[in-house]
């Protein structure tokens, strides 16, 4: 018999009446599998596609368990991002509403000590960021984590993929030996199983069908730039769909927090109103600026990969790739912000030529799917050079007299100091490191203009880079059939 209802999957019935209020009717395919296991006091490896509602799957058999066994400090969720742990509070605060659920923020961006004070109130759930997390536990004794029932690690993929491993296995040693753990995630991949932390021989596994992999309402195309052209190709790709698309809502990601930055002011300048979101802002400045692009009072959000996972924005019609993501992996989860829910959606990566080709091979084997070309007309991109040009220029003085290096650095200094690095080494081990990058880039991009020499943007030049992409594609292809 299918499962249909939430009271068929062993919920109590005011939590049911809660979640019809919030409108959630019918359990998705990963709540229908993980949440009775759950109930069953069992340990939950789980993987779904993004918007699948995972964290629903998690949160409310916690928070039944929660009302028949009230306590503090009940469960720890660990997430990678500011923007993913405050939406998890969020869903934990509306469902458990009825029994005066309390919820702590641990993830940065706010007063240390106000966070201190949070603990010390004997919170039920406590969600985090492990490296803030860290600080607390090893830093002070005002609290202590030994009635935790609940580990929850979500986006996992992301959590164990090595950058986190450090304060994870710091944190594993104040929470009890017996308890349930919980891991959820996008792409959580087979060869990942062995890198959980805290494995149990009992745990329930369960992947949905091809998790990895984009949706079919998902219009995946490319185009094809240099660096010198790539933010004309943006802004050209963005100002076509909004003169069809007036009421669209777009995500543009890039990869630096500059960038992020200066993107945003050069939109905003020439009419493309706009708010970013990346990694130096406060807690009260991303809040706000996602709450105006929820809200559609903006319709174009400019961000770092902190919006590519976990956060719950609905109706998003359209993505612009502006830089590749590190990972090809992490290309999923942008674009998945895109055609949810069975709605339609478009993404658009811009990949340099030649440069990015082996980038754009991975992709497309990751996701089993090739990518359209993306026809822009090169003639409009080269009218709007100068006035893009002087946009980007214009924000980066600003930026400039802004300080934001200065504030990078202080970030920078301020997470070594957390993690109990010496900062002046680590400043010292990071400027050799950017030095090595640049030099290796300017070897790499040498290398390939001798293979591959481009010194237009024509639409002829366009239309011969195209062919030789197709040309590329189709070799590779034929070698695979052989």
């Amino acid at each position: 018999m299918e499962i249909t209802t939430f009271e068929s999957l062993g919920l109590e019935p005011w939590i049911c009446k809660q979640l019809k209020k919030i409108g959630l009717k019918q359990p998705t395919d990963v709540q229908k599998h993980c949440i009775p296991k759950i109930l069953s006091n069992r340990d939950c490896v789980a993987a779904a596609k993004t918007g699948s509602g995972k964290t629903f799957a998690f949160a409310l058999p916690i928070i039944q368990k929660l009302a028949e066994e009230p306590t503090h400090n009940f469960a720890l969720v660990l997430t990678p991002t500011h923007e993913l742990a405050y939406q998890i509070a969020e869903q934990f605060l509306i469902t458990g509403q009825p029994i005066g659920i309390r919820v702590c923020v641990v993830a940065g961006g706010t007063d240390q000590m106000l966070e201190s004070l949070q603990l010390q109130n004997r919170p039920h759930i406590v969600i985090a960021m492990p490296g803030r997390l860290e600080a607390h536990l090893t830093g002070c004794n005002t609290f202590s984590f030994d009635s935790i029932k609940f580990l929850v690690i979500d986006e996992a993929d992301r959590m164990l993929s090595g950058s986190f491993d450090e304060s994870l296995v710091v944190i594993e040693q104040f929470l009890p030996k017996t308890r349930q753990n919980i891991f959820f995630s996008a792409t959580l991949q087979e060869n990942l199983k062995a890198k959980v932390l805290f494995p149990s021989s009992d745990a329930y596994e369960w992947y949905e069908e091809a998790s990895v992999k984009t949706v079919d309402t998902l219009d995946q195309r490319y185009v094809l730039c240099t660096e010198f052209d790539r933010n004309m190709v943006l802004f050209e790709t963005l100002r076509k769909y909004k003169e069809d698309h007036e009421d669209g809502n777009v995500i543009i990601f890039t990869q630096k927090k500059k960038d992020c930055q200066i993107l945003s002011m050069a939109l905003n300048s020439i009419g493309f109103e706009n708010v970013c979101l990346h990694g130096y802002m406060s807690q009260k400045e991303r809040v706000s600026s996602l709450c105006k692009y929820k809200s559609n009072i903006v319709r174009i959000l400019i961000a770092t990969d902190v919006a590519s996972r976990g956060l719950d924005i609905p109706n998003v019609q359209f993505i612009i790739n502006h830089r590749l993501p590190k990972f090809a992996n992490e290309y999923i989860h942008r674009v998945g912000r895109t055609a949810r829910a069975g709605k339609s959606g478009m993404a658009v990566t811009l990949f340099r030529f030649p440069e990015d080709l082996n980038f754009l091979e991975k992709i497309e084997s990751l996701i089993n799917t090739k990518l359209k070309e993306h026809v822009i007309d090169q003639r409009l991109v080269e009218q709007i050079f100068m006035q893009v040009k002087v946009a980007v220029i214009e924000a980066e003085l600003i930026i400039d007299n802004s300080k934001f290096d200065e504030k990078a650095a202080n970030y920078r200094r301020k997470k070594w100091l957390e993690d109990g690095l010496d900062p002046e080494e680590q400043e010292e081990i990071w400027q050799k490191s950017i030095k090595e990058k640049i030099k290796e880039r300017k070897a790499r991009r040498k290398d390939l203009n001798k293979k591959f020499p481009v010194t237009t943007s024509s639409p002829e030049k366009n239309e011969k880079t195209s062919k030789k992409v197709e040309k590329i594609h189709h070799n590779k292809k034929k070698k695979v059939s052989l």
